[in-house]
């Protein structure tokens, strides 16, 4: 899978070998920067004439290559015309590679400790190829064959959950104001979606905490009073996953407990602005 964004990601050019359970190999991660400006030492140098022109960007490839083989180069032929021609298996081939992308940047923004390093989407990407090769060719980002993937049909959003523009104009004219548990539910769902249930965990219990008193101002707005009470009643188990993140793990039963709070925190939300920004 080999996926292009207008960006730098922040990891170093090379390839980088990802290990799942017991140290196994998973994927080698191929990162290449294309196009990359040049750079101008800046020092002693004098601000001069502003031009129009937009500045140029890199952009930064990322190929990232199974581990696992296939026996003969016409089971790979085979298994390529397989999921190209089958929307789901592709889209369910890019969402793996995207997930094993953001460990990688997840990994990176800890290690440099720079919170700059931001994860990728799918709809991100410039452009999306699914392919196969032999040997070297692959850990240089090169294919025997591959095909472009076009980008997914966009899915219906449900109106109280998605007016981007009328919410939008409502911050900036000052009718409506960001919510700390609104930032707080985003980084639990980044989280969560990750796999990284111990940080989902500690954010949700955060989120949850601050929403319950941030939301009272609206509890007569529609049904927001109910769903207050319904997530002060998922309080108490938000509480006893958070405490089992801190120590050490969160298994299937807590995070499917945090999801379910989540999604209600989630829904909440969009209770609010239902009604709109008047």
């Amino acid at each position: 899978m080999q996926l292009e964004f207008p960006w730098a990601l922040g990891p170093p050019d090379g390839r980088y070998v990802l290990r799942g359970h017991a140290a196994a190999p998973e994927h080698v991660l191929v990162l290449t920067t294309l196009g990359a400006p040049e750079r101008r030492r800046l020092r002693g140098r004098r601000a001069r004439a502003a031009s129009p022109a937009p500045a140029p960007v890199a952009t930064a490839r990322a190929t990232l290559v199974s581990a696992r083989r296939f026996e003969t180069p016409r089971e790979a032929e085979a298994w390529l015309r397989d999921v190209a021609n089958r929307t789901e298996a592709s889209e369910a081939e890019v969402r793996d590679a995207v997930t094993a992308l953001n460990r990688v940047l997840h990994h990176q923004r800890v290690a440099a400790a720079d919170p700059h390093v931001r994860q990728v989407g799918r709809e991100q990407a410039l452009v999306v190829r699914l392919g196969i090769g032999d040997g070297e060719a692959m850990a240089e980002g090169r294919w025997t064959r591959a095909v472009e993937l076009p980008a997914p049909r966009g899915r219906e959003r449900r109106d109280a959950a998605l007016r981007p523009q009328e919410r939008l104009a409502a911050l900036l004219g000052g009718r409506d104001a960001v919510l700390a548990c609104e930032d707080l539910a985003l980084r639990a769902r980044e989280d969560l979606d990750a796999g990284r249930r111990r940080e989902a965990a500690l954010q949700l219990q955060a989120a949850l905490a601050a929403a319950l008193v941030e939301l009272e101002p609206w509890a007569g707005r529609g049904d927001l009073a109910a769903r207050l009470a319904e997530l002060g009643e998922l309080r108490d188990g938000v509480h006893a996953v958070a405490r089992r993140a801190l120590e050490g793990g969160v298994d299937d039963e807590a995070a499917a407990t945090a999801a379910h709070a989540l999604a209600r925190l989630e829904a909440a939300l969009r209770a609010r602005t239902a009604a709109g920004f008047d």
